[in-house]
């Protein structure tokens, strides 16, 4: 049977991007914090993996997530500043459309628009282009029309999301939390002032629960999530360049819908220092997979039909050879938005979760403003638009 553990004020179940940052920030706010992951953050098993992350303030998913990344800006340079590590970088970030396409993006469309209009609402530094612009300042980008919009944002880029993980549990461990890697949660149960977490090897009893398990969230919080959570197999890709000229230093990390469907899309990262190698990827909706069953390798052809779906002809030096790849899962939503609200059935259990294939940008400032919350009652960031209220549960 498993043993009691010492009490504690807040149980965090999955230390991924949102937990890691809960934790973190519930540690802050002085509150016996422990987290628990059936594995050892960071890890690659779940969607917080692969060397970086496009971040973003001007967010076209919608103006309720600008709050979030901005904050989460703001987190992640202090962090830095406290660790002397390097989170985030500012190469800056282009989201472009071709002349034909709707701009469809994780359920949005028009989003290089709706990036432009949060951006402005949020006072982010941004410029807007168009085809003879792109073509002028960012020479990787090949067979334009002149027909494109671009939204830039010089401060936008990418984050190391393991580095990021590391260190917010770092942080949190300094400042009190504990934490219980290797432990799968079996149950979650609600009693009275309490919420009981079983794993393998103990009980903790904690007064509030946090769920940020992503991918293993429906599986162990059952109805209603089971209906609206989805998890997608994504893959990534490293190929290869033959000739770097066109990546200099003001080569920007790029979202790119380059057709008239949502599926005509990808997004990239100019190469690490030192490397000849670019990270590129699409997102794909029509395959449902389960977090313990995914397929974890990368087929050769897999990364071939991505290149000539995508990549060629599209951008400048890009060798047909992958030279590594990887799978990750995102949890999705029926409309592609957060979930950040009380379970259903017990007010004492946060689910954040479902990030969405979007989150770790916003992943810092929703921990701020989750644990704002639980250790004051409200948020100075607004999470109304993530309560499971605009679904029929």
């Amino acid at each position: 049977m498993p043993s009691t553990s010492t009490p504690a004020d807040v149980a965090v179940i999955g230390l991924g991007a949102m937990g890691s940052a809960a934790l973190y920030q519930l540690a802050r706010q002085g509150l016996r914090a422990v987290g628990i992951d059936r594995f050892a953050p960071p890890h690659a098993l779940g969607s917080s993996h692969g060397e970086s992350r496009i971040t973003r303030q001007g967010v076209g998913e919608g103006a309720a997530y600008g709050p979030f990344a901005v904050a989460a800006h703001r987190i992640w340079r202090a962090l830095e500043e406290a660790t002397g590590e390097t989170l985030l970088s500012a190469c800056g970030l282009l989201v472009m459309r071709s002349g034909d396409s709707d701009a469809i993006h994780h359920g949005q469309p028009d989003f290089v628009d709706r990036s432009i209009a949060s951006a402005r609402a949020c006072a982010v530094p941004h410029e807007v282009l168009d085809g003879a612009a792109i073509a002028r300042r960012f020479p990787q980008f090949l067979g334009l029309t002149g027909a494109e919009r671009a939204y830039f944002e010089p401060g936008g880029g990418y984050v190391r999301p393991e580095a990021c993980i590391a260190a917010q549990l770092r942080r949190a461990v300094a400042l009190g939390a504990a934490i219980r890697s290797g432990e799968a949660v079996r149950a979650i149960v609600p009693e009275a002032g309490a919420v009981r977490i079983e794993t393998e090897t103990e009980t903790i009893r904690a007064e509030r629960a946090v769920v940020a398990a992503g991918a293993w969230t429906a599986p162990l919080l059952g109805a209603p999530f089971d209906r609206l959570l989805t998890v997608r197999r994504q893959v990534l890709h490293w190929f290869a360049l033959d000739d770097a000229s066109a990546y200099g230093p003001t080569a920007p990390a790029f979202i790119w819908m380059h057709g008239p469907h949502a599926a005509d899309y990808l997004y990239g990262f100019p190469p690490m220092p030192g490397e000849r190698r670019l990270k590129l990827a699409t997102e794909q909706y029509r395959t449902a997979t389960q977090a313990d069953t995914a397929m974890r390798a990368v087929a050769p052809e897999e990364a071939q039909e991505f290149h000539r779906a995508h990549v060629q002809g599209r951008l400048a030096g890009v060798t047909a050879r992958a030279v590594e790849a990887a799978a990750c899962l995102y949890t999705i939503t029926p409309d592609h938005h957060f979930i950040i609200d009380e379970h259903p059935d017990s007010e004492r259990i946060l689910v954040v979760s479902a990030c969405s294939g979007h989150g770790f940008k916003h992943s810092a400032g929703v921990g701020a403003a989750v644990a704002e919350r639980i250790a004051t009652g409200r948020s100075a960031i607004d999470l109304a638009p993530f309560r499971l209220a605009r679904f029929a549960v």
